[in-house]
């Protein structure tokens, strides 16, 4: 995207996008046609004084002529049977009354600036032309120098339709001497302007998109899903794509796109090469061994490009090694297109390569390296071929082709007799180095080879390719939603099924994860930024001395505001406490003799928003916990118990502002208003302090910073060092369009501390309407509505991606390149529900975090922080499970999401490994908390065994060994239920799953036989025990309870008087 985005900032205006012929076009064009034809008139222009261009009649089929290239490249369009004659001073054209109304208003324009007059013929309805004909033919008689005139005419082209078979006719009969001017002409188109580029650069990135993000993903699932589609059926679904490039999000509009050639399609043993080639209605053969050869070409304002890829499928040494050859053939073709150097020193490089390589693959090569390609698709005056030695200039655009046709296929393989490899790109030569246009689409061996099995892939000795200078557009970041990885899908059919795979990679991640501990635990450490600069908050005093305590007679409870203290009446003395030692003042009671003014005060051991530092320090002394006063006087106990809280909340905030890191200081841009970076109308999450409505901000980025205002007194500043990781997410499935902020160190927001500050704007009203009539889809003011929300949040992303392209560029300057910012977008295809902070949400992916920015309390999780990964509650039958985060620091509590669904683990598993995070499966729920205490208070654990409890692959005895030391993770049934109440507020419980239990209750049952009627109710208790599907998981614990307790029951009646032994219920 970042090459479309690029294209689309451009000012220069699609020639193609309107009925209009665009004057100042229109006069570029002219003067170089006429500096062409005077300049070298003898020898491609044969001398003419006068050059006639005849255009055919509209057809539907996709044809290339140079009459009709000639009028795109003057009129942005084709303008069906129309004669233009130039002559020196003059223009004729021969039209109808709709190509007269287009080519009317250039008389003027054109008249003042080449001083050319247009002549306009009109050519009436039913009338053959032949006496207007007559006509331009005396203008050019009587305005030529020369005894004899010239005129030049497209002598290849064959003339169609009846106004030019007449056409011909008065110019063979006339006494007029002609002239081919074809090669002047290909001469005149083949060096291409700015604009031109521009739109081939269109057309390329298009031809390219329809390749990577519809045609490979198409081939793989055909493949994976082994359907049956013929190579017909595929062209057609292709060139549907083609013509509607939203689909496939490229940001072009439909009306300037078109197809070079329907798109080709072939494999198994009938290939063709040439760009004449159809797609055949045979089906797509992708066994062991076979090549798939696809070519995409597109137009974009009738500019073409044009790609191919070969595909190889399970293929040997063989085959392999000649696409090596190909490859790198391919690029030295590529490499010669230079400015100065001869056509044919491009298939001359291409060949002397494959002749140093493989000799024996010469006679099969293509006898070409491809044409000139612009307005035509094969500008055949700019042939790569051997014998032309036409001169390279900087702008010609080239279509590089290259292939083996008809390779033999090795004895014993009875469907590939015969096979092909083609390879084509879309190159632009510049001044120093040629430009792979459709380089989007790569070519490399790791893209193109795939393995059904891989013990079977043979990697061939091939010489490494040429080192050739080629300017390839910079690839944008890898999307894992881009490319789907055929790899792996056809691994699925081979031996190796997708979870041997799994934990291959899991023993590779483990591997190299271990070689970087070791070299990590040389070298010194390196301080986070996090808690840089912190600033603490000294004891709380209330007074130095006794002497500064006030002197008073009343014996009652004041505060003194101006020293944060309280003071209590005790045994006759009044006793100073600052507020920081209070943890709760209440009145309780109202009788008759007064109120209750009961004052709690912090103690070690307590836990309290506001404390005195000094108790870790002073703990071995007696402290006053709590006093109690009774006070006659309701209204004054009220109001010291106000006062008091609000001192406390002062303390409080300005103990938090004390926690905060320093920051260096905002420097502000300089510069107009309209120059800055800046978002407006946005609303911020969390929200500043106080009531009233609010009103939303401006976010504007400056030299090291941000800073957000949405009033005079409500400003906040985001400096560049302080943001760890910043999100871009678009509205698609959502609302809001939000920029997201998560910082290393804490910032005050009002006066709530946050590290994640968010700047939104909603995209959609939330107002509906109430009425009563009811609205249908084909309501006119309902797709309206439609349209104008669609516009709203299309407008909305416009201005967000702008500014993040702003900010971006900012932080790739060299003074914040150390910082590593950038502002990632949620990967929306990979994201998966569950359960967050009690709330279910859609949580979703980004290249260095998985986050959820849309409900609060937000999640943004490092991925490089995390040790490793739990999925809990993995077992069959099940219908969701949890995945817990577990970080370096053992000291930070894990990050907790449960209630994913069973159908998203897969996902989740290969996003892990492509993230190169080991992870483990579990039955059951861990106490996190006692798991971290235990492997913190044990240094010996190696860090990377420390996990390996978790690992249900281990062998037997090292189970057996560990047994002992996994049982401290797991608490007993006694223990479970003693510390239910302290484990409410922790979701992480040890809970032995119902299964492990049934199989100790058969394993108590001995090794005695079973009876009939034994083996019936056991069968009756396993179907009560499942239950229907929709059950929940609660009901089929209380079923699997209820079967192991009858279960357990002795059959034999106990003797009376006897005391029956309880069951006991796991």
């Amino acid at each position: 995207m970042a090459i479309l985005e690029a294209l689309q900032q451009t000012s220069i205006p699609v020639t193609g996008s309107s009925n209009a012929v665009s004057p100042e076009n229109f006069i570029k064009c002219l003067k170089k046609f006429y500096h062409y034809w005077k300049e070298d008139g003898s020898n491609l222009w044969g001398s003419s004084t006068a050059i006639a261009i005849a255009t055919p009649p509209p057809s539907d089929d996709i044809r290339y002529k140079k009459s009709l290239a000639l009028s795109v490249w003057f009129f942005g369009r084709e303008l069906p049977e129309t004669i233009m004659v130039f002559t020196e001073k003059q223009i004729h054209v021969l039209c109808k009354q709709k190509g007269c109304d287009a080519l009317k208003p250039l008389k003027l324009p054109v008249s003042k600036a080449v001083s050319i007059d247009i002549v306009l013929h009109n050519l009436a309805k039913g009338d053959n032309g032949s006496s207007l004909m007559d006509e331009i033919l005396h203008a050019v008689c009587s305005h030529s120098e020369s005894k004899s005139a010239v005129i030049g005419h497209l002598a290849r082209e064959k003339l169609e339709g009846k106004i030019l078979e007449a056409w011909s006719e008065k110019l063979n009969g006339s006494r007029l001497r002609l002239s081919d001017v074809s090669s002047g002409i290909s001469d005149l188109l083949a060096v291409k302007d700015a604009t031109e580029i521009m739109h081939v650069k269109k057309a390329a990135y298009l031809t390219a998109s329809v390749m990577r993000k519809y045609v490979v993903p198409k081939l793989e699932k055909i493949i994976a899903n082994e359907m049956k589609v013929p190579h017909s059926k595929l062209t057609d679904l292709t060139e549907k794509i083609l013509l509607s490039p939203t689909k496939i999000d490229v940001k072009l509009k439909a009306e300037n796109v078109d197809i070079c050639y329907p798109p080709i399609f072939q494999s198994g043993s009938k290939y063709d090469l040439r760009p004449a080639a159809a797609s055949n209605n045979d089906n797509l053969y992708y066994d062991s061994g076979s090549l798939i050869v696809c070519a995409v070409g597109a137009k974009y304002s009738s500019y073409c490009s044009n790609v191919a890829r070969t595909f190889l499928i399970d293929c040997g040494g063989e085959k392999c090694n000649a696409y090596k050859v190909l490859c790198q053939a391919h690029d030295a073709a590529i490499a010669a297109l230079i400015p100065g150097s001869k056509a044919s020193d491009s298939y001359q490089a291409a060949v002397s390569l494959v002749r140093g390589k493989a000799p024996d693959l010469l006679p099969f090569f293509t006898k070409s390296a491809g044409t000139g390609i612009g307005i035509e698709f094969r500008e055949t005056w700019l042939s790569l071929n051997e014998k032309n030695d036409r001169i390279l200039k900087e702008g010609m655009v080239f279509n590089v082709s290259l292939g083996f046709q008809n390779l033999p296929e090795k004895p014993g393989d009875y469907k590939n007799k015969e096979f092909s490899l083609l390879l084509a790109d879309s190159v632009l030569v510049c001044k120093e180095k040629p430009h792979v246009l459709t380089a989007f689409v790569s070519k490399a061996d790791g893209d193109v080879f795939y393995s059904f099995d891989e013990e079977k892939t043979v990697s061939p000795s091939v010489k490494p390719s040429l080192n050739a200078k080629v300017m390839v557009p910079e690839k944008p970041v890898r999307k894992a939603e881009l490319m789907l990885p055929l790899k792996e899908n056809l691994r699925s059919r081979s031996r190796t099924s997708k979870e041997d795979l799994r934990k291959q990679l899991q023993a590779e991640i483990l591997q190299k994860r271990t070689a970087e501990t070791a070299v990590n635990s040389n070298a010194p450490n390196q301080k986070l930024l996090e808690g840089q600069g912190l600033r603490a908050m000294g004891e709380p005093v209330a007074y130095k001395s006794a002497r500064d305590i006030p002197c008073s007679n009343l014996l009652e409870i004041q505060v003194d505001k101006q020293n944060e203290a309280i003071l209590l009446p005790i045994y006759g003395v009044i006793v100073p406490f600052h507020v920081c030692t209070v943890k709760k003042a209440e009145i309780r009671g109202d009788s008759n003799r007064g109120v209750y003014v009961c004052i709690t005060f912090n103690v070690p051991g307590t836990a309290s928003n506001l404390q005195d530092p000094s108790l870790k320090t002073n703990a071995n002394r007696i402290f006053l916990k709590a006093v109690t006063f009774i006070s006659k006087d309701r209204k004054h106990a009220e109001e010291v118990i106000q006062l008091m809280r609000i001192i406390q909340r002062g303390v409080t905030e300005r103990a938090k502002r004390a926690s905060l890191v320093s920051q260096e200081r905002l420097q502000l841009c300089d510069g107009m208003t309209r120059d800055r970076i800046q978002l407006m109308d946005l609303w911020i999450r969390p929200t500043f302090s106080g009531r009233g409505r609010k009103s939303p901000g401006i976010l504007v980025a400056h030299v090291n910073g941000f800073q957000y205002s949405a009033s005079k007194s409500e400003k906040i500043e985001i400096m560049f060092c302080n943001v760890k990781h910043a999100f871009f997410q678009p509205a698609e499935k959502e609302m809001i369009t939000l920029l997201h902020f998560h910082l290393y160190n804490d910032i005050m927001v009002g006066n709530k501390k946050t590290r994640d500050v968010q700047f939104y704007i909603e995209v959609m009203d939330t107002v509906d309407s109430v009425g009563l009539r009811r609205r249908t889809a084909w309501d006119p003011d309902e797709i309206e509505e439609e349209q104008r929300e669609r516009a709203r949040r299309n407008g909305i992303n416009r201005q967000f991606e702008l500014f993040v392209k702003r900010v971006n560029s900012i932080w790739s300057q060299p003074r914040f390149e150390q910082l590593g910012l950038q502002l990632e977008t949620p990967m929306q295809k990979l994201g998966f529900n569950g359960v967050h902070g009690r709330t279910t949400c859609f949580i979703v992916p980004t290249p260095s975090c998985l986050v959820q920015l849309v409900e609060s309390p937000f999640l943004v999780t490092s991925l490089r922080e995390v040790d490793i990964v739990c999925l809990e509650r993995v077992a069959l039958g099940q219908k969701s499970f949890d995945m817990v985060f577990v970080f370096q620091d053992l000291k930070r509590d894990v990050v907790r999401i449960e209630v994913i669904p069973m159908t998203s683990i897969d996902g989740i598993k290969d996003w892990l490994n492509d993230c190169n995070l080991k992870y483990y499966e579990s039955k059951m729920n861990l106490s996190w908390r006692k798991v971290l205490k235990e492997i913190m208070n044990n240094p010996e654990l190696h860090e990377n065994n420390r996990w390996e409890f978790l690992n249900p692959d281990a062998s037997d005895s090292d189970s057996e060994s560990s047994q002992t030391e996994d049982d401290q993770y797991e608490p007993s049934d006694a223990d479970s239920g003693s510390d239910s109440d302290d484990e409410d507020n922790d979701s992480e419980s040890v809970v032995d799953s119902g299964e492990d239990a049934m199989d100790s209750s058969e394993d108590d049952g001995g090794d005695a036989a079973e009876s009939w009627d034994e083996m019936e109710r056991k069968a009756r208790d396993a179907d009560m025990e499942m239950g229907s599907e929709s059950d929940s998981e609660d009901e089929r614990q209380r079923r699997r309870e209820k079967a192991l307790a009858k279960s357990r029951r002795p059959n034999h009646p106990q003797a009376k008087g006897a005391a029956q032994k309880r069951q006991r219920i796991n």
